[in-house]
């Protein structure tokens, strides 16, 4: 299934939000972008659980992006299997973070928004 998106002018976070160092990074990266205001986070579970209001929120986001700690990308492949396949994917690994080796530092947390923040349209 894929989805049609009709474009608001906010952007959206989802994020892994994994047991992992890397989950917690990811984590309180896509925090962080909602609290300073850049794009409101969003419970990626809820897209998992098929929660209406919640994917309806993504459908009028005008983008998404997606921050996942390790490689097993549970947060991408959240969002595509619910048919969202338009978005951007920051994966922790390919900026050098490595699952078990990388503690939850404001240095890596802010290099993950500074990042996400560069990609926004």
């Amino acid at each position: 299934m894929n989805i049609t998106v009709q474009h608001t002018d906010k952007p959206m976070v989802f994020a892994c939000s994994g047991a992992a160092d890397v989950g917690a990074i990811s984590d309180q990266a896509a925090r962080r972008l909602a609290k300073e205001k850049d794009a409101p986070m969003c419970c990626v579970a809820a897209i998992a659980a098929g929660i209406p209001e919640i994917e309806e929120k993504a459908k009028q986001s005008s983008q998404i992006i997606v921050i996942d700690g390790c490689t097993k990308d549970c947060a991408k492949h959240i969002l595509a299997q619910a048919g969202f396949n338009s978005f951007t994917h920051i994966q922790l690994e390919d900026m050098g973070m490595k699952k078990g080796e990388s503690p939850a530092t404001e240095e890596r947390i802010n290099e993950v928004v500074d990042l996400a923040r560069r990609s926004l349209a």
